[in-house]
């Protein structure tokens, strides 16, 4: 069996390919990369490890001739190639082109490839758009709310999208949460992305090694044709309840093991206070029922981390406020640091993150003054999934009791005009949620998308529209699917568009 990999230099792509390398039924893994230094000499390690077992493409994702290559004769085929942040944050073409355009080609090799191989797309929680303490659980078909300036999550919406209303027969899409991996601490010490996570905002992490072995799994148990019904389906990759944390605690896991905690490496003023993204996940029980991947809680993590990485037990030694001076501190100058946003002035991002003009200058920089969410005396009430209420579940607007074989066009009716819109289509095959409709929004604009997408996958709006600028709180406004979500960290008198022009972030107020 052939297997087709994208994104294996990555830290989910290298387990992945250390999982399945383990299948003995695997006779060849064909792997894209890029022809940069680093690849490279990735490429080399892997060739004698692997031998005549790897081949490599060499080139860019979005290349017809690549992908083609790429798929030839493959069984499976994992999609896992992605332009992340930081990255992302500073070359917005690189992550169009690796998470939109270049999934776009992929998909269209597959389709057009006889006989199809099994597609498995690698998504992502940034596409739920921001939590907080009010709504910290999510699931399959809530919202798909990208964060304001958050080019990564907006591109890979499109790359879903395009998988999801594509002619691949047999796919699945998995949303990977937050992901721990080796290189996570020295990943984050160099960029101001380490303060755009809130305090507040729930998380439910994953490994990068856990979801490896899940590949793996997937694969081990449909060759067996043990999982028919896992195809054509969304999923949500977390690690369960013993990764759920908040960014507070996640934090306070990583900065111990060098012995220091949150409130002495940290000040509660340098970080956003809203638009970043994750959740815990209700559902993310369903992959784990199937495949029994999780095996590693974030406090397992991070001890793993300390026990492969001696040098972290030497900064024990040294105070903190000197470690923080040394390590993060100047990370609060860096262009993609809120911080650095209020001090330059940059009114759209500062807004975006804190939704005040004065940002960071509006909080205090004593923890006293903080209302930390994981303090809350009812906190391990609200993160206990078996006390979970109706109120922590999101509407999807339509009866989710009904089976999805009696689904008909009064569905379809009702959960268009819950999203602030209306169906356009005048007939539908009952059952049939795979069939595209044509649908309108509430700001008349037209788009087609099937009853999957729609109900099951929480997709809506002209998705061309979306990508070239942030309008939720127009939406919102006449949206109740997204509002129930928005108005947790957004007033009600907001009405900001936010976009980018020659690369700058620019917002303005629609009177």
């Amino acid at each position: 069996m052939i297997i087709s990999l994208t994104g294996a230099s990555g830290n989910m792509g290298r387990e992945t390919l250390k999982s399945i390398m383990k299948i003995d039924f695997v006779s060849k893994v064909k792997v894209l990369l890029l022809e940069e230094r680093r690849e490279i000499k990735l490429s080399k390690v892997w060739k004698k490890l692997y031998k005549d077992r790897i081949e490599f493409i060499w080139g860019t994702l979005n290349n017809e001739e690549n992908c083609k290559k790429l798929i030839e004769g493959a069984s499976y085929v994992l999609h896992l190639a992605a332009v992340i942040p930081p990255m992302a944050d500073h070359y917005f073409d690189k992550a169009n082109e690796c998470n939109n355009l270049g999934t776009k080609v992929l998909v269209k090799a597959i389709e057009e490839a006889n006989p199809q191989p099994k597609f498995i797309h690698i998504s992502t929680v940034a596409l739920y758009g921001h939590r907080n303490e009010k709504h910290p659980w999510g699931r399959v078909g809530d919202p798909l709310l990208p964060s304001v300036y958050d080019v990564y999550s907006i591109t890979k919406l499109q790359g879903e999208r395009a998988v999801l209303e594509s002619k691949i027969k047999t796919f699945a899409v998995l949303r990977q949460s937050g992901m721990l991996h080796d290189n996570l601490l020295m990943d984050n010490i160099s960029d101001g992305l380490l303060f755009h996570t809130c305090y507040n905002v729930p998380i439910e992490w994953s490994t990068a090694y856990d979801s490896g072995v899940l590949l793996k799994n997937i694969i081990l148990r449909d060759v067996k044709n043990e999982v028919p019904h896992f195809w054509k389906r969304i999923y949500n990759i977390g690690g369960g309840a013993s990764s759920r944390v908040t960014g507070f605690e996640t934090f306070q896991e990583g900065f111990g093991i060098i012995g220091v905690t949150t409130e002495s490496f940290m000040k509660p003023h340098w970080n956003a206070t809203r638009n970043f993204h994750c959740l815990w996940y209700l559902d993310s029980h369903v992959l784990e029922d199937m495949f029994h991947f999780q095996s590693l809680s974030i406090h397992d993590f991070w001890q793993n981390i300390l026990n492969k990485h001696k040098y972290f037990k030497l900064a024990k030694v040294i105070p903190a406020s000197i470690l923080s001076s040394l390590v993060v501190k100047p990370l609060l100058k860096d262009s993609n640091a809120p911080y650095r946003w209020v001090k330059d002035k940059d009114e759209g991002r500062v807004f975006a993150a804190f939704g005040n003009k004065e940002g960071s200058n509006s909080l205090s920089n004593k923890w006293e003054d903080f209302d930390i969410f994981c303090k809350n005396p009812e906190y391990n009430n609200r993160k206990d999934i078996t006390k979970v209420t109706k109120d922590d579940y999101l509407d999807h607007g339509f009866d989710e009791s009904k089976p999805i074989e009696e689904l008909d066009i009064e569905d379809m009716i009702k959960a268009a005009e819950f999203r602030g819109g209306k169906l356009i289509s005048t007939s539908m095959k009952k059952g049939d949620i795979y069939s595209p409709l044509e649908w309108e929004n509430s700001e008349g604009d037209r788009f087609t998308l099937t009853p999957f997408s729609v109900l099951f996958g929480g997709h809506w709006e002209d998705i061309d529209k979306i990508a070239k600028a942030w309008n939720w709180d127009t939406l919102a406004k006449k949206n109740p699917f997204y509002a129930q979500q928005w108005y947790d960290s957004h007033s009600k008198d907001e009405n900001y568009l936010y976009y980018f022009k020659d690369g700058k972030a620019c917002y303005e107020e629609i009177k």
